[in-house]
């Protein structure tokens, strides 16, 4: 093989090898390709995504509100039974002295 088939041989593969690059690019833009269509469901897809994340939100945000009442009611019920316990045991108290007293009348 002399110098000129040489550079023919070689001239020819490179043109192949573009030739296949710019078939291969041409394929790939040609299904790659979006249509019009599919931008509309990718906009109303946005759309419904962005609806359903403000849903999500107005959600947590009264969760967090309620749970905040819930704690408030909490605390306080339990100040009230703390109270109620206190209460009855300061009649338990009174009672056991009152009887001790009457017992000690009628000892007499």
């Amino acid at each position: 093989m002399d110098r000129t088939e040489f550079i023919l041989v070689t001239s020819v593969m490179l043109f192949v090898a573009f030739a296949l690059g710019w078939v291969a690019c041409w394929l790939v833009r040609r299904l790659g390709r979006t249509t019009t269509a599919d931008m509309g469901e990718l906009d109303r897809m946005a759309h419904a995504l962005h609806e359903a994340e403000e849903a999500r939100d107005q959600a947590m945000g009264y969760l967090e509100q309620r749970e905040a009442e819930l704690t408030n009611q909490l605390n306080q019920t339990e100040a009230e039974l703390n109270a109620a316990m206190d209460g009855l045991q300061h009649s338990r108290q009174e009672a056991e002295e009152l009887r001790a007293y009457i017992e000690r009348i009628n000892a007499r």
